[in-house]
């Protein structure tokens, strides 16, 4: 039975998160009605809760936050039919129009008509049903839990990356930043056959987790300088946002090196100009992710990403506000989920 109403958390200003009673949204003809199970927190939810803004995107009126959802399908559109009531699904949070030049180069991410959770003017995946377009929900298998399921959504981030930076057997990669995104990217890495796969941050329990993943050296850059090691990378996946380290990071790279700016941090970075001509060094940006989930699937349930080991903490709904901070008290967080 589907009720009316539902609890909605709600961020009515910078620091101010309530509770709410929301209508149950309706789904349209080509749209499923699904019921929240597991959401993961992201920088951009806290960036939004800290200060109202996430980029260009602004936050001028009430918002709901939330796009790394998944849940379980309760409802149908009339012309809706690739699943079944009761099917299990990681959800794609970002719906594109489908018509435009970039949607129809396969490029969808880069859609100017682009409606994705937890975006203004678009609310998120922090209350108890969402619709979403029913070709952006992807079924997952029983062996991925909620937590596992709502975590494709980082790990299409790595998978986005290494795509675009051409990762391939053999690849020598360096990761600067290993939280969420920079250790899916290790993994991904790794399962995308580079040989080695070196990680820098300044949190010690975090290199230890990319260890785990599958990297092959770490470096805490609070205790030894990026520019002393003995590493000459093929690619830069630049997670942490940092602009130093991103400086660096590009210093780093062999001839015909690419680099790929993932991390969201300052308006400038300090670029080496002459390194950049001199070796042909290759730089990009990587802005959301288009065609990844199946392949992010897949390696999830082939065990090939270990989603499981991120979750470091997990609240219930009514304790978002708290999941949203507890990274600024607790340096042992990794990914904080919101579980229905």
């Amino acid at each position: 039975m589907i009720p009316e109403t539902m609890h909605t958390v709600v961020p009515y200003g910078v620091g101010d998160v309530r509770l709410d009673r929301r209508p149950v949204p309706v789904p349209g003809p080509d749209e499923v009605l699904i019921r929240v199970l597991a959401v993961g927190t992201s920088g951009s939810d806290v960036h939004s809760y800290e200060h109202g803004r996430i980029g260009d995107f602004v936050v001028e009126e009430p918002l709901v936050l939330g796009h790394e959802p998944s849940g379980v399908i309760v409802a149908r559109g009339a012309n809706a039919w690739r699943h079944e009531i009761g099917q299990r699904v990681a959800l794609e949070p970002g719906v594109p129009c489908s018509t435009c030049a970039r949607c129809a180069a396969g490029r969808y991410d880069l859609c100017p008509r682009m409606r994705f959770f937890g975006t203004p003017p678009i609310d998120g995946a922090f209350r108890e049903y969402v619709v979403l377009r029913e070709d952006f929900a992807h079924p997952v298998p029983d062996s991925l839990s909620d937590e596992a399921a709502s975590l494709l959504e980082p790990l299409s981030v790595g998978v986005w990356a290494c795509r675009k930076s051409r990762v391939a057997p053999g690849s020598r990669v360096l990761i600067t930043g290993a939280g969420p995104i920079g250790l899916a990217a290790t993994r991904t890495a790794r399962a995308f056959g580079a040989t080695e796969v070196v990680v820098t941050d300044v949190n010690a329990r975090h290199l230890r987790v990319a260890w785990e993943l599958g990297a092959t050296a770490t470096v805490d850059v609070s205790r030894e300088s990026l520019a002393d090691t003995d590493f000459d990378p093929d690619v830069l996946l630049e997670c942490s946002g940092a602009a130093v380290a991103a400086g660096q990071g590009i210093g780093k790279l062999g001839r015909a090196g690419r680099a790929v700016s993932i991390g969201m941090g300052g308006d400038e970075i300090p670029l080496p100009p002459a390194h950049v001509q001199g070796f042909e060094i290759e730089l990009t940006g990587t802005f959301r992710y288009a065609n990844t989930w199946p392949t992010a699937i897949a390696r999830a349930a082939n065990a090939e990403a270990d989603l499981e080991c991120l979750v470091t903490h997990r609240f219930g709904r009514s304790e978002v506000e708290l999941a949203l901070t507890i990274a600024a008290k607790d340096d042992s967080v990794i990914k904080a989920v919101v579980r229905a």
